[in-house]
């Protein structure tokens, strides 16, 4: 394909989609990402940039739409416009099914892990749960997201995949002088909210409105400082603990490690389950985190704090002794072979993954299966509608 097609527009018959938020077409030879497609679909697109060996493009015209094709609710949704949401011209069910056959194929791809996927909808309609939200500001101090692969703001109004409690805090809308980011948090539990600033890329978040948020999950409460990991969607916490919990069946008196525990959702209920007899190690490299984590899990004498870098953590794996199971939440880009390679030294009979990436899962199961532990079951969540996004929880045991 020639340099010169750089803004061009080319008729495409849309295929699968692909990991990412985009579909696969094709034009003399060379794979096109499209935005804004749906597999099955006859479009007129614009390229928007070019490689040796790919290009991207957003979708211009429908020519001949999927029946699962549907009008976006937020009216930045568009080609050119927000790239907060990805997949938000599709119905609910499809946009499930578009996410478990990536899931699917990345497990393929990257593990040799054949295995039908499904992903289950958590209550609501997919709009109005996204309780934690960073907004961009222009030049003229008016708030909005940035544009996909870009730095540009797409100013908006209000943001309809946010909780009612985000978009009270009025952040569209107003003018934001002196400021680059703001960030809102909200508790569904306490109805509390946090607001905080920054002034440019390398200024630190100062508070305008707030200061630690309390959430509720697995029938515990949680402190949650500014700066600390919790997720986004009401229901996550609740959902991902059940199914940790459900997974590795932990059983009284056993020994339980926590890896990137943050502010310690799954400690908690791990140490209840092992019981006063049993105990439950969480790592957590965050100062924030772990003063949290310590508030959070005082009542439980069982568990145990360590503030480390995990991969450090397991080089010197011998200080935590007998480990029966592990649950590893790690960020998106994976936990990595060392760690992986740490955590099979332990010899746990159990490993509950936690994955916010199927490609990240795929080649960690990889190495997983090459130190002899294999998927038993794998969990997959819709935590992110109307984005690409999906969650798993993969079980895995000793073989």
């Amino acid at each position: 394909m020639s340099p010169t097609l750089v803004g061009a527009l080319i008729e495409l018959e849309v295929a699968a989609p692909a990991h990412g938020g985009s579909c696969v077409a094709r034009h003399e030879g060379q794979v096109i990402f499209v935005r804004h497609a749906l597999p099955g679909e006859r479009i007129v697109a614009r390229i928007t940039e070019q490689s040796k060996h790919f290009s991207r493009a957003d979708t211009v015209e429908v020519l001949a739409a999927s029946a699962h094709r549907v009008v976006p609710r937020c009216p930045v949704a568009v080609p050119g416009g927000c790239g907060g949401c990805d997949w938000q011209h599709a119905d609910a069910g499809y946009q499930r099914d578009i996410k478990a056959s990536i899931v699917a194929e990345q497990l393929h791809r990257l593990a040799g892990i054949d295995l039908a996927i499904t992903v289950e909808a958590l209550p609501g309609d997919g709009f109005g749960w996204r309780t934690r939200a960073r907004f961009a500001v222009d030049a003229s101090g008016r708030a909005g997201f940035r544009r996909h692969r870009s730095h540009q703001v797409e100013v908006i109004e209000a943001c309809p995949i946010a909780h009612p409690l985000v978009e009270a805090a009025g952040v569209e809308g107003r003018q934001w002088d002196a400021v680059s980011e703001i960030e809102v948090a909200a508790s569904t539990d306490s109805g509390e909210r946090l607001v905080r600033t920054a002034a440019g890329r390398d200024h630190a978040m100062r508070i305008r409105e707030g200061g630690a948020l309390f959430e509720r999950a697995a029938g515990r409460r949680f402190r949650v400082s500014p700066g600390a990991f919790w997720q986004v969607h009401p229901q996550a916490a609740d959902v991902l603990t059940e199914a940790v919990v459900s997974g590795l069946r932990p059983q009284l008196g056993e020994r339980a490690l926590d890896l990137y525990a943050g502010v310690g959702l799954f400690a908690g209920s791990l140490a209840v389950a092992v019981g006063p007899t049993g105990a439950v190690t969480a790592v957590e490299s965050s100062t924030v985190a772990t003063t949290d984590a310590a508030h959070n899990l005082a009542d439980l004498p069982q568990a145990h704090l360590v503030r480390a870098d995990v991969e450090k953590a397991l080089a010197s794996a011998g200080r935590f002794g007998v480990v029966d199971i592990v649950v590893l939440d790690p960020p998106r880009s994976g936990a990595g072979a060392a760690v992986v390679r740490g955590i099979c030294g332990l010899r746990p009979r159990a490993v509950a993954y936690v994955a916010c990436d199927p490609a990240a899962l795929g080649r960690d199961l990889a190495t997983f299966a090459g130190r002899g532990y294999q998927l038993g079951q794998l969990r997959a969540f819709d935590l992110f509608p109307q984005t690409h996004h999906v969650e798993c929880v993969a079980i895995l045991e000793a073989s």
